[in-house]
């Protein structure tokens, strides 16, 4: 008879091999790294360090900095009052022409911001299509205003916030809103108390990167709103301006920007949108 084997003797693992990356793999894997980090770390390279706290201080640097945060977070709060529910009916209402509506909401993504510039104008100017009814009718002037900023910003801007919520409404469980529709719950009372809940991580990422791409947009904000201090000088347009004349304020600029998208993203990406 063979004895049988001690319970308490540990048990033996087999070690898995390791996995070795693909030279073919590794080597442009590493220098797609490179291209994106090189720049940052030239970026903080060049910074004048010496004088920085008294450029940082300088009344236009603050201004910029203040007009950006602002109309980003004003365009970001309109892109969730259109986007959150353009997204659900792309999700959830079958409807002639969805691949249509889905590939328009898209195109800004590939659209050259300076050409979305150009038919915000055509749209909104004094002559545009709405913008003569809008003078005329009650005197209001979008162009090369704070108000333009913002609408500029929040049509680059939107299409991230949209894709971000379509993907979470597709991918959560359907079956708690049929759930609740059973119980009685209407429509609306389903989207608010069961749907949002459930996408809320997805809203939040796409508010993130729709705030950040609204912070950093030029083309279409020096295009339908100017390049005014103060009122529609934002920090980017603020280091093309600087670029021109002072090459250090626009690294102290640009430098802003980095730190505030970085700081941004970073602390809102951890909370809501890192899977665990």
């Amino acid at each position: 008879m063979t004895a049988a084997p001690d319970a308490a003797a540990p048990r033996t693992r087999r070690r898995r091999p390791g996995r070795r990356v693909p030279v073919a793999l590794l080597v442009p894997a590493g220098l797609g790294l490179l291209f994106l980090v090189l720049p940052l770390a030239g970026l903080l390279a060049r910074t004048p360090w010496a004088t920085l706290p008294q450029r940082l201080t300088a009344p236009g640097v603050l201004t910029a900095l203040r007009l950006s945060v602002q109309c980003a977070t004003l365009a970001t709060l309109l892109c969730l009052a259109c986007g959150v529910p353009l997204a659900w009916l792309l999700a959830r209402v079958e409807f002639p022409g969805r691949r249509v509506v889905r590939a328009l909401v898209t195109v800004p993504l590939v659209l050259p911001p300076v050409v979305g510039g150009v038919a915000l104008l055509l749209v909104f100017g004094r002559n545009g299509l709405l913008g003569r009814w809008l003078d005329g009718a009650f005197g209001l002037t979008l162009p090369f205003t704070t108000t333009g900023v913002v609408l500029a910003e929040a049509f680059v801007a939107m299409p991230f916030l949209i894709i971000a919520v379509e993907g979470a409404l597709r991918g959560a469980d359907s079956r708690y809103e049929e759930a609740a529709a059973t119980l009685g719950a209407g429509r609306w009372t389903t989207f608010t108390h069961v749907t949002l809940p459930l996408i809320a991580p997805g809203v939040a990422a796409g508010a993130v990167l729709c705030w950040a791409r609204a912070l950093g947009e030029f083309g279409a904000t020096i295009t339908f709103a100017g390049n005014y201090p103060g009122r529609t000088q934002t920090m980017p347009l603020a280091v093309y301006l600087a670029l021109e004349t002072d090459l250090d304020a626009a690294i102290v600029l640009s430098l802003i920007l980095l730190t505030v998208s970085v700081a941004i993203l970073a602390g809102l990406r951890d909370r809501w949108i890192t899977s665990p």
